[in-house]
């Protein structure tokens, strides 16, 4: 989708300076619902450890990802929020979806620092429950995240473990407490966020685990699982796969 010039809140995302925060109106101080949050770089600039593996076909992958993640945006009956990571990457958003109730740029020395940021900017303005996702796993669909939200009416947390010990996806209707310190990108992430909320006297709800992307084999592994999904941006990445277009060799 082109990037329309008339979109008000991409104006005032222009306009407003250093904090990068725009709100549509419509939602603003109405939150009931939870508001489902996209943590992303563009694809040039992500999956550098997938890009380690198959080389320049990341970006392809990761391109694939993100139209697997605005796809779950896209068909999120609550509010949505984009947090790019940086201001090119809020270029390439700009170019390709107007449909947004709030885009945050995101903030911090690392990526706790980041979900932090965000978190607080988006309870600021009114939107109090959070379910943070990112591009790593087109497992997610429809019925996951509504079960996260739905955990929320009960929890004050609530975890999508990853198959590696990371997470897919974490919520909370609370602010996050400190993220900075986690062992971010590590086998003990999803270990680490489940011993901060005792810590702060949190309950918490675990969903099933999931596999999210970062490797060939988990490229590999996908292409075993995505041809059942029926889904535009699912069905396109499997026949991709399904045609070795992740693998380098058949690049050659």
């Amino acid at each position: 989708m082109g990037h329309n010039p008339a979109n008000p809140a991409r104006e005032a995302l222009s306009r407003h300076g250093d904090q990068r925060m725009v709100m549509n109106n419509r939602n603003a101080r109405r939150t009931p619902e939870s508001c489902l949050v996209l943590m992303f770089k563009a694809p040039g600039r992500s999956k550098r450890r997938l890009a380690a593996s198959i080389g320049p076909l990341a970006s392809i992958a990761a391109e694939f990802m993100c139209r697997c993640a605005f796809e779950d945006m896209a068909a999120w009956p609550g509010p949505v929020c984009f947090a790019p990571a940086g201001e090119a990457d809020d270029e390439w958003l700009a170019e390709r979806t107007d449909r947004s109730d709030a885009v945050v740029l995101q903030r911090g020395r690392n990526l706790g620092e980041r979900i932090n940021h965000v978190n607080r900017e988006l309870r600021a303005c009114g939107f109090e429950r959070q379910i943070f996702i990112g591009i790593d796993c087109p497992d997610l669909d429809k019925g996951y995240l509504r079960q996260a939200a739905a955990a929320l009416d009960e929890h004050d947390a609530v975890l999508g473990p990853a198959r590696d010990g990371g997470v897919v996806l974490m919520a909370a209707r609370r602010e996050w407490p400190g993220l900075g310190d986690l062992a971010w990108s590590s086998v003990n992430l999803m270990a680490e966020l489940e011993r901060l909320c005792a810590d702060h006297g949190w309950s918490t709800a675990r969903l099933a685990p999931l596999a999210d992307i970062d490797t060939l084999e988990d490229l590999d592994a996908l292409r075993v699982r995505v041809p059942g999904d029926d889904r535009p941006a699912r069905k396109a990445f499997g026949a991709w796969l399904a045609n070795d277009g992740h693998r380098p060799e058949a690049q050659s």
